[in-house]
């Protein structure tokens, strides 16, 4: 059974730093490219960033490229959000996904929510102002 369990969120201000992380059990996490999504209240969930199963490409969203960083060790099974000068706008439920590059490329990114076959239940970060 694939399961994908986030933490780290929390309440922080604006300016402040979080990192998430997301561990992932049940499947060969090294086949896997990861990413980071997002949903705000009364909004659609959203992409902010993934990484390749080797770790050696990444994609980031224009609205948070320079504040986040996304890393993975495969060692761990794990990847991780490191979020700096967060944003009230960066306020969201904080969703990580495995997207499965068994048969592609090492290079692989996605920001198509339908490319990605398992889902976490999300990590709630607050921004106040």
């Amino acid at each position: 059974q694939v399961q994908l369990v986030e933490s780290g969120g929390g309440l922080v201000q604006a300016g402040g730093s979080l990192r998430l992380s997301c561990a992932a059990s049940g499947l060969t996490f090294s086949s896997y490219a990861m990413g980071w999504f997002r949903q705000a209240p009364g909004k659609e969930r959203e992409f902010v960033v993934a990484i390749s199963r080797s770790g050696g490409n990444t994609d980031y969203a224009d609205s948070v490229k320079g504040r986040f960083t996304i890393s993975r060790v495969n060692a761990k099974n794990t990847v991780y959000l490191q979020m700096n000068s967060l944003k009230p706008e960066d306020t969201a439920v904080y969703y990580c996904a495995a997207a499965d590059e068994s048969y592609g490329n090492s290079w692989s990114v996605s920001r198509d929510q339908t490319s990605y076959d398992y889902w976490g239940q999300g990590t709630q970060v607050t921004v106040s102002s």
